[in-house]
């Protein structure tokens, strides 16, 4: 593949993936076209990297979101530039860097300790953006509170604890997993309480430690 190859592919994936389905934003059609996705995915699988569908990482079955997932996760948010986003499944650092190009101050966190050392390596001049290798369920308390929480994956509840590092009045973009299915929810806090609905139904990848709290049986 050459350098060329990849633009037509980015290119390609704009116009059929994002603009088809109402992600027109200049700022997020700009980050996405900008940023190199297949520079964040194994380079044997860099060919397919603009595939609308998600893209296996390694063999411990964590992969990179659809493009178009992420997308309209984003753009459901809406970050500002300027905004402090906590973003929750860093992965190899694909999104930290398209959030990061919208102008964003990116707090991104990976609990796969090999994924954090390739996106370490993948961020290492982009200033916008602090890596934290810590639990998912646990962001980053040290830097809250965040505009934006943005989870880049399916999980069946949002923590508590990730709701308290979100101001008031922030906005959270996630996909919450239902029995096999990912519905992508947009909301926000008002207090202590996260209050979000779903607005698509969208492939997404689940990811670990989000289980949803066993409910008080008799």
């Amino acid at each position: 593949m050459t350098h060329q190859n990849f633009d037509q592919m980015r290119h390609a994936m704009i116009v059929s993936q994002l603009r088809t389905n109402t992600v027109n934003d200049p700022r997020i059609v700009d980050a996405f076209a900008s940023v190199a996705r297949e520079r964040f995915v194994p380079a044997e699988r860099s060919a397919v990297a603009y595939v609308d569908v998600a893209t296996p990482l390694d063999a411990s079955g964590r992969a990179l979101n659809p493009t178009l997932t992420s997308a309209r996760l984003i753009a459901a948010a809406a970050p500002v530039a300027g905004a402090s986003v906590l973003l929750i499944g860093a992965a190899t650092g694909y999104l930290a860097a398209v959030l990061a190009h919208m102008g964003c101050r990116v707090t991104a966190v990976e609990s796969d300790a090999a994924l954090v050392a390739t996106a370490r390596d993948l961020l290492a001049t982009e200033t916008a953006v602090t890596l934290v290798e810590a639990p998912l369920d646990a962001g980053a308390k040290a830097h809250a509170p965040y505009d934006v929480l943005l989870i880049d994956g399916a999980v069946e509840s949002v923590p508590d604890a990730l709701v308290a590092q979100l101001r008031d009045g922030g906005q959270a973009a996630y996909a919450c997993w239902d029995r096999g299915v990912t519905r992508l929810c947009l909301g926000a806090k008002v207090g202590a309480t996260l209050s979000a609905l779903p607005f698509v139904d969208m492939q997404a990848v689940r990811l670990p430690g989000f289980a949803a709290p066993v409910g008080f049986t008799f």
